[in-house]
């Protein structure tokens, strides 16, 4: 955000003294001794001063101040020979004066603050080695330099101002971050327990009933719960309600399922998403008798989303191999794997 006074106002003004300058140039075209160079540097000051208004951007191209400067250099040593006898009487003739301390503010508000101080400062030193000290006030020298003045320092308000905002902006942006981020992590957390809360809450009531005096048949859905509260922390991107059924079911019957969740499905949208659930439900489905399933997401950048492995007999030679591990026993490798799904980011699994 910057904060400044409209550009097309301060232009308009700008431009405004700067033909005040040039008319009272005109006026006192009578009193100089030769007009053409005077005419000349009209010219020339017109053209910087319209360099500087119409050049695009914050600041002013470094060409267009060099333009500027120079012809501030230009204007005082062709025109002050031309001024008639005695400074201090020649009137409108040293228009040039207060033409040049309008393009020197130009130049200092659009950030060229230092060009803005050499061409007053290179003024004052022609003023006072041609005219003599006391011309300084007499041809609005010392007016020039309090202009110059006046315009650096709401140069820099203006700059401090602007840091000041984008850094207000910056720490509001930072602010709303930090909110939505801690939104969500209450929404999350309000979300799992109402999960936990939906899964558990019947057993715990029954234990509460019981005072802890289960059956062998109660005690093993208690185990069931612990592992479905688990998928939801381990696996929380591979489950859905279909996903959540048969992962139950398998346990039910016996099998130890494993959700592992590492992030693979992170960039898939919700409608990919949901095919992935549906294809992993239904490998759950064909998972029925496996000792062991173990569900997985792949790393983004694959072809893979999840693979889906039944295990049955040496389970844990099974799981070397699901994991990629070396189990020590090809011979058997392929008799305890009775179930390998591979479910793509796009299309159908491959069984």
């Amino acid at each position: 955000m910057r904060v400044s006074v409209p550009a097309k106002i301060a232009n308009a003004l700008a431009a405004i003294f700067s033909m005040y300058h040039l008319l009272l140039g005109v006026t006192s075209l009578g009193t100089v001794t030769a007009i053409a160079p005077v005419i000349a540097c009209m010219i020339l000051y017109a053209a910087a001063t319209a360099a500087a208004l119409l050049a695009r951007g914050a600041v002013v191209p470094i060409w267009a101040s060099c333009f500027a400067l120079a012809t501030v250099c230009v204007m005082p040593i062709v025109i002050t020979p031309q001024l008639p006898n005695g400074a201090a009487n020649a009137g409108y003739a040293t228009w040039y004066v207060a033409a040049i301390g309008t393009l020197m503010v130009i130049l200092t508000v659009r950030g060229r603050i230092v060009f803005g101080w050499v061409g007053v400062g290179f003024l004052a030193v022609q003023t006072v080695l041609v005219l003599g000290p006391g011309a300084l006030a007499s041809t609005g020298v010392i007016g020039d330099l309090t202009w110059v003045l006046v315009s650096t320092m709401f140069s820099n308000s203006v700059n401090t101002a602007t840091r000041a905002t984008r850094d207000f902006v910056r720490a509001e942006q930072e602010t709303a971050d930090w909110q939505a981020a801690q939104d969500a992590h209450v929404y999350e957390r309000q979300f799992r327990l109402q999960q936990t809360t939906r899964m558990a809450l019947p057993m715990l009531e029954r234990v509460i009933a019981s005072c802890g005096n289960l059956t062998e048949a109660e005690r093993a859905e208690c185990l069931h719960l612990e592992g479905a509260i688990r998928d939801e922390i381990r696996g929380r991107s591979l489950l859905s309600d279909d996903v959540r059924h048969e992962v139950m079911v398998l346990r039910r019957q016996g099998a130890s399922v494993q959700l592992l969740d590492e992030g693979g499905l992170d960039d898939l949208d919700t409608v990919e998403r949901d095919r992935v659930h549906s294809e992993l439900a239904d490998a759950l489905r064909r998972a029925a008798g496996s000792d062991s399933v173990i569900v997985r997401t792949v790393a983004e950048g694959t072809e893979t989303a999840v693979t889906v492995v039944g295990l049955r007999l040496d389970t844990q030679a099974s799981e070397f191999t699901a994991l990629g591990m070396d189990s020590g026993d090809d011979d058997e490798e392929d008799d305890s794997v009775v179930l390998w799904v591979q479910i793509e980011r796009s299309g159908s699994p491959v069984a």
